[in-house]
């Protein structure tokens, strides 16, 4: 017989939505990272941050890069944080903006996205996985006002469109597709430069790779906000690539490989490969 008080509260017998942030809202709305309740004033410097996120489609696919430094004001809070995860089989979210509230929101969506597929018994399309992000960003909106924010990229491999898709955000979860090729973060502008040079709609996944890790490079070259190849520690970035075949995190050993080729090309030519002018 089943113990007293055993038995599970009504609302999570009851059927219900097939989101899990609106039954958590409904059910323990304490639970929502967004329900925290911060002093009043800008909040924003007494938290690590975390940048720089890349991503670029390839045929076939999509890579997501992330470097590995979070910093508080001036000072490197850590410099092997994590900031690229897989969202579901065929997706994958990084996150740039308040480290502590963008990794439980990434819990979060990676929670919705396999509650929906149970319930539901199908995954969400690619832009009803966007849609559940700019959701979840749009119920964060006073925590940004207060400058704890979180701005997402968001990537993945559509199974029916049959390509790779990047999605960006803004505080407020508007959401923007965008073409080839994006980064987010305090060293997105040097790193989608880089990109500019260097992207190809042809490029194959491994110089897809290669091409976010020089990114990655140029955005730390010129902003102290994001982390380098840090070579004495052996810390390099997280990579993530998807395809038709699902998603898969680079081994570090091969992404040490690729960085290490970069770091000794800089040797030679500090401000990396050159662009051809037609």
């Amino acid at each position: 017989m089943p113990v007293a008080g055993s038995r599970l509260p009504d609302a999570f017998l009851t059927p219900g939505t097939s989101s899990f942030a609106d039954f958590l809202g409904a059910a323990a709305p304490d639970l929502l990272p967004s329900a925290r309740s911060v002093p009043q004033g800008n909040a924003g410097d007494l938290a690590p941050h975390g940048t720089t996120i890349v991503a670029a489609t390839f045929p076939g696919g999509v890579v997501m890069a992330g470097d590995r430094r979070a910093t508080m004001g001036n000072v490197i809070a850590q410099r092997d944080i994590e900031k690229v995860f897989p969202a579901d089989e065929f997706s994958c979210v990084g996150i740039a903006g308040t480290a502590g509230l963008a990794v439980e929101m990434v819990r979060l969506f990676q929670t919705e996205l396999e509650h929906y597929e149970k319930i539901e018994g199908t995954t969400l399309s690619m832009d009803g996985k966007a849609n559940r992000l700019a959701a979840l960003i749009r119920a964060n909106l006073g925590m940004a006002m207060q400058g704890l924010a979180v701005v997402p990229l968001f990537a993945g491999y559509d199974l029916t469109a049959e390509q790779g898709r990047i999605f960006s955000y803004d505080v407020t979860g508007g959401r923007y597709e965008e073409t080839a090729f994006h980064a987010v973060g305090s060293g997105s502008m040097f790193a989608r430069g880089a990109l500019k040079k260097l992207y190809r709609e042809d490029l194959d996944e491994s110089g897809c790779v290669t091409a976010t890790i020089q990114a990655l490079y140029d955005a730390a070259d010129d902003d102290s906000a994001t982390g380098g190849p840090d070579l004495a520690r052996r810390i390099f970035p997280v990579v993530q690539v998807t395809t038709a075949s699902g998603g898969r995190r680079l081994p570090d050993a091969e992404v040490a490989a690729v960085a290490d080729t970069v770091i000794a090309a800089r040797m030679d030519r500090p401000d990396g490969p050159a662009a051809a002018l037609t």
